[in-house]
């Protein structure tokens, strides 16, 4: 009788290769994820209880308004997995020089403001002249090009959420008269404001509103718009950002 032929053996090579390969992208994939930079935004809270900044209408001072909506932004960022460094929020004084520089190696410094307007004006009677949004930058600051590009894309943000831009600060009149580098968005030129000429990275500084306009005031504090607000705003800053 002859001999029965050997069984064929599988072909298990290509299986091994491929799984190798998956093996391998899904390494390269996680390593790049790991790899990745997530961006650090510090986010400040203008002023401090003991030098409150502006009065509201209803005489609320600006620091609570500031500190409510800056902590939302730096919640929402914090949510889309950014690094955020808070400034001024634990109600301690810091020299306004100092905000931006202790974190130098921040890809952005946002200052969020509450607006007032002249005393004379408010003598006036003219509270509800001016209500809306404002945004400034800094042609000292050392990377004036992405500060402003961050400053569209807030204030797009801004729009694009129905806020409406003021343009109070460009009016000519002693003290303001800011130049005005795009309407639509309220975008104004503010060189010598401390917090963003001497900050080493991009910075921008945004007014809110207008507290000492009583109907911008009311709106200005409800919970809705303050979380309105603060996701325009963090919007804003992820699209002037490299995506996480």
């Amino acid at each position: 009788m002859s001999a029965a032929a050997p069984a064929a053996t599988p072909a298990t090579a290509p299986a091994v290769t491929l799984a190798a390969t998956s093996s391998t992208r899904a390494a390269d994939s996680l390593a790049a994820v790991l790899d990745a930079r997530t961006p650090h935004i510090v986010v400040d809270t203008g002023h401090t209880p003991q030098y409150p900044g502006a009065t509201g209408a209803s005489g609320r001072v600006e620091y609570q308004y500031n500190l409510d909506l800056s902590t939302a932004v730096a919640d929402r960022l914090a949510a889309a997995r950014y690094q955020v460094t808070r400034v001024a929020a634990d109600g301690l004084e810091i020299a306004l020089r100092d905000r931006a520089t202790r974190t130098p190696d921040a890809d952005l410094f946002v200052s969020i403001h509450h607006d007032s307007m002249q005393q004379a004006w408010i003598d006036a009677g003219r509270r509800r002249e001016f209500a809306g949004y404002s945004i400034f930058v800094s042609e000292k600051n050392p990377q004036y090009a992405h500060s402003l590009r961050c400053a569209q894309s807030v204030g797009e943000a801004l729009r694009a959420a129905g806020q409406t831009p003021s343009l109070y600060h460009a009016t000519p009149i002693p003290g303001e008269n800011r130049p005005l580098i795009d309407a639509r968005l309220s975008i104004h030129r503010f060189d010598d404001l401390v917090v963003l000429k001497t900050a080493p990275m991009p910075a921008i500084l945004i007014e809110a509103g207008v507290i000492a306009n009583p109907d911008d005031e009311a709106r200005l504090g409800r919970p809705d718009t303050i979380q309105l607000l603060a996701t325009a705003i963090a919007q804003g800053i992820q699209g002037c950002q490299t995506p996480v």
